[in-house]
């Protein structure tokens, strides 16, 4: 590089320099998960912040873990103490709208300001690896002769989970007051309880497992898809239950924040939504992509609020 060259690209990186910070969309993001490390919520929050890092959206984030209840121990701790922060998001969804009802908690999603769906994937139906049960057949036929003999694990009551569970004995006619659904705060106290053979089959997202179906640790039976996720594993339907659920994940910003500070937080997670970063990232996870924002997100959240509602009572998960 001659003199000439050299002086062009120091007049130039100042420049540069602006351009790159002009990119970044935050300096810092606190990054709340209302559950435990290991699970499909840290997972989402960690996956967030893996692509929002190294795409330069954002310079630092701050992670605080509070599990318990299917996110509602946490819940009040992230509206109380981010409350107008317009740098704070808390990864949330589906799991937190059951477990709301089912413990009647005073503070809800309504508290939050809706930001983004992202994710959406099925659950899968596991045993432990050594289990004498082989196959959904092997499951449904112990069910139905006992259900309540049957532990199953998976997260907190009345989650996306346990809602799995509920449906799957009220299509074998049983009610699902019998089940013996044992909860957890996070994906990995399930998977340590299903790996020690301490409950007999655990239902989760399929990506909480995935690393231990692969690796033999685990053998998945059923999933709970329209269609197959996976070309090995067979899904409910087919299986002769006519049940089909998907657990979604998305952001939540604090209450109180303003409508600028709300579309600047909407505007970064929308950018990142589109990176091929990302895609290739939830293709790698397993994640369907269910972005929604705006008040397409509000609409589903009102929505799927109710629906929840209905199908809890109905199941006697909820007054």
């Amino acid at each position: 590089m001659n003199r000439r060259s050299i002086l062009a690209a120091a007049a130039l990186s100042p420049l540069a320099a602006r351009r790159a910070a002009a990119e970044q969309r935050f300096a810092t993001i606190s990054m709340f998960i209302p559950a435990g490390p290991g699970g499909g919520w840290d997972g989402l929050g960690r996956a967030i912040e893996q692509v929002s890092r190294q795409a330069g959206l954002v310079g630092n984030f701050q992670f605080e873990n509070v599990g318990g209840a299917g996110g509602i121990v946490g819940l009040p701790r992230f509206v109380q103490q981010r409350r107008g922060r317009g740098d704070a998001l808390m990864v949330s969804g589906s799991i937190m709208v059951g477990a709301v009802l089912t413990n009647r908690s005073p503070v809800g999603m309504r508290n939050l300001t809706p930001i983004a769906r992202m994710t959406q994937e099925v659950g899968v139906v596991v045993v432990p690896a050594q289990s004498d049960i082989h196959d959904i057949s092997g499951l449904l036929a112990a069910f139905r002769a006992n259900p309540g003999g049957v532990s199953v694990a998976g997260g907190s009551a009345g989650g996306t989970d346990h809602i799995t569970l509920g449906l799957i004995l009220r299509a074998l006619g049983h009610s699902a007051r019998q089940a013996s659904y044992v909860a957890f705060a996070g994906g990995g106290p399930a998977q340590a309880a299903i790996l020690g053979a301490q409950v007999k089959a655990g239902i989760s997202g399929y990506s909480e497992f995935a690393e231990q179906i692969k690796a033999g640790r685990m053998r998945a039976l059923a999933t709970t898809g329209e269609t197959r996720s996976d070309p090995a594993i067979p899904t409910l339907k087919e299986s002769g239950i006519d049940v089909a659920i998907a657990n979604w994940r998305g952001v939540f910003g604090a209450p109180g924040i303003s409508g600028a500070q709300r579309g600047a937080l909407t505007a970064y997670i929308t950018e990142l939504a589109a990176l091929p970063a990302w895609r290739e990232l939830m293709a790698t996870r397993g994640w369907d992509d269910a972005f929604l924002s705006g008040q397409g997100f509000e609409e589903f959240l009102t929505a799927d609020l109710a629906a929840t509602e209905t199908v809890l009572k109905e199941l006697g998960l909820a007054g």
